[in-house]
């Protein structure tokens, strides 16, 4: 049973090859906020509204590697991330020069109970090849 909790009830663990990196990154441009951290472990835990991430660095304190790790990590992952405004992300993204997986932003109609609404979606990569997609939802 779920009780109302400001804190999500999953929140992925993502092991990254830079704390700091992925940090500037989710923190810089994608409006993330650091909750908490142990830098002397490198890790931390972000948060934009109620999304929440762990990220923990690789090699640094004890992480849960179950197989070889080979590059592009995070294949099959794909995080949904609602956020109000897609604007300010999509621009610092571009300022950044950072490149988006779906161009152009797509634009999608969902049913949800009685209504049609409106959905932006932008996808993008982040530093570790985790895919993400933000998504601004309007009635």
């Amino acid at each position: 049973m779920n009780s109302p909790s400001v804190d999500p009830d999953l929140v992925p663990e993502l092991l990254v090859s830079n704390t700091q990196a992925s940090i500037a990154f989710w923190c810089g441009l994608c409006g993330f906020q650091i909750k908490y951290q142990r830098p002397k472990e490198g890790f931390a835990c972000i948060t934009r509204g109620r999304a929440h991430l762990m990220l923990e660095q690789r090699g640094v304190g004890r992480n849960w590697i179950t197989a070889p790790l080979e590059p592009p990590l995070g294949r099959g992952v794909n995080f949904q991330i609602s956020v109000d405004c897609l604007d300010p992300i999509l621009t610092s993204l571009g300022d950044a020069d950072h490149p988006l997986f779906m161009v152009p932003v797509e634009m999608r109609w969902a049913r949800a109970s009685e209504r049609l609404i409106s959905i932006a979606r932008a996808a993008m990569w982040s530093r570790s090849l985790v895919a993400q997609t933000f998504v601004q939802a309007t009635g």
